[in-house]
């Protein structure tokens, strides 16, 4: 490794560092990873912190150097860390661009989360999917049907013809909150079921909404004076005001106006998140809660 800071200069005049602002080559970047073997841990400090600089736009090249079998555990973990940063900071930039912007698109807001665990996954191949499940409902609409029939239209189509369905089994797993996977699986949470039959519904024409009910994730019908519920976690069953007086009672809480009315984007993505805060926290993954609960804490 003396050959190698030979090459760049002195320990503490590395040209690597002469120009802060110039673009770095990508064989510059390799010569630094090499570097972060070096025996002398001031040079390694000073390499990974002028990495770290570059910010995620050199993902791709650490991702393939990753593979390199040549290159010791020690940084191969280095590198991993590096990554997982830089997607991280990634994600949460996204999220409060989104957030800034109005939080209009829920559908982005879900990807964004997604890529927290799935950072290779476009928003196009979501929105593709999406569309898929809107073209298997929206040709068994017909015009002037009843709403009621509409969302029992829906409710066909999406729970008895495509499966999709409440994961019980594995009711606080993170997968569930995840959009791709519940889209794969056709297993998911309150939540993440109710984007999915919302963002169908509305893009049918039809006022449905999220409703942040305690312990349970619902949608609401509401056009004029006209509203009713929906439990997409029990197959869509539609129910009323007085249901939710019930339930209201069982759990000895006293009503509010939110538990009745619709919340907004910015409030479905915190609550999925905090489902995920949730997940990692009952399976010990006391890393992830804590980058979610930063992450959370960021939207506040």
């Amino acid at each position: 490794m003396g050959i190698m800071l030979a090459a760049f200069g002195t320990r503490n005049k590395l040209p690597i560092f002469a120009h802060q602002n110039a673009v770095m080559e990508e064989p510059a970047i390799k010569a630094m990873i090499q570097l972060l073997d070096d025996s002398d841990q001031e040079v390694v400090e000073m390499v990974e912190a002028k990495m770290r600089s570059l910010g995620p736009q050199i993902i791709p090249i650490l991702e393939n150097e990753w593979e390199n079998l040549s290159l010791n555990p020690l940084v191969q973990s280095k590198l991993e860390n590096m990554i997982h940063d830089f997607q991280l900071d990634s994600t949460k930039q996204r999220l409060l661009e989104w957030k800034e912007r109005g939080s209009m698109d829920l559908l982005e807001g879900m990807w964004i989360v997604a890529t927290y665990r799935f950072p290779e996954y476009s928003l196009a191949q979501l929105k593709a999917d999406m569309d898929q499940l809107y073209f298997e409902v929206w040709p068994q609409i017909r015009e002037n049907l009843h709403p009621m029939d509409q969302l029992k239209i829906i409710n066909g189509v999406l729970f008895d013809q495509l499966k999709f369905g409440a994961n019980t089994k594995n009711f606080h797993a993170a997968n569930n909150s995840f959009l791709n996977v519940v889209l794969e699986t056709k297993k998911g949470n309150p939540i993440s079921l109710c984007v999915i039959y919302m963002w169908i519904a509305q893009k049918l024409g039809l006022p449905v909404y999220g409703v942040n009910l305690p312990n349970l994730f619902v949608l609401t019908y509401k056009k004029d004076e006209v509203q009713c519920y929906i439990n997409v976690f029990n197959k869509g069953l539609i129910f009323n005001k007085v249901d939710i007086d019930n339930y209201l009672a069982q759990l000895n809480l006293t009503p509010n106006e939110v538990y009745y009315q619709p919340c907004t984007n910015l409030e479905i993505i915190r609550r999925v998140l905090r489902n995920l805060i949730m997940a990692y926290e009952k399976a010990g993954d006391d890393s992830h809660k804590d980058e979610l609960t930063d992450m959370i804490e960021s939207l506040d």
